[in-house]
């Protein structure tokens, strides 16, 4: 079976046959970071507490840490419970990291944003949080699509950002 870039491994929900908590899926978020970060050669490590910052990497070029929150959808789901299939993440807006992992386990995808890149693209601000969201389907015909569709994000997945930003 095909899953995203990863074609070798089974989908999450081939591997799994019961329901995971949120805890779960928060660390395999945490865990796909850390994967694809060792796979570009830079090596990171979890925090033993959450204080905002999940994982701290050792840029080698930059010699020094960066942290990281990580923030993880199982899957898409109904935007707005009834709509197009999103995903979609809150973060504090004083949350103490430099930069933020969106991961979406089910495609294995995942974007990373600075903090100003969140606080422009954030489409919400409540509670002193932010909210990004963005629709999965294009062949949903929403409108929405095009102006929060997956491809507006391109630019900040792993893929397209982690050279400049770690080295």
């Amino acid at each position: 079976m095909t899953n995203g870039p990863h074609s070798l491994l089974p989908a999450i929900s081939d591997a799994t046959s019961r329901p995971l908590t949120t805890q779960q899926i928060g660390r395999l978020g945490e865990l796909l970071v850390q994967y694809e970060l060792l796979r570009c050669g830079i090596d990171s490590a979890p925090m033993t507490t959450d204080a905002g910052v999940d994982l701290v990497a050792y840029s080698g070029l930059k010699g020094r840490s960066i942290t990281l929150q990580v923030k993880t959808n199982m899957a898409p789901k109904p935007g707005g419970g009834r709509g197009a299939p999103a995903v979609d993440w809150w973060v504090s807006e004083d949350c103490p990291a430099e930069l933020y992992a969106f991961v979406d386990l089910s495609s294995r995808r995942i974007w990373i944003l600075t903090k100003q890149d969140l606080a422009s693209a954030a489409q919400q601000r409540s509670g002193g949080r932010l909210h990004l969201y963005m629709y999965t389907d294009p062949d949903s015909g929403s409108i929405a699509y095009s102006r929060h569709g997956v491809d507006r994000f391109c630019g900040f997945l792993f893929e397209n950002r982690v050279f400049s930003l770690f080295e």
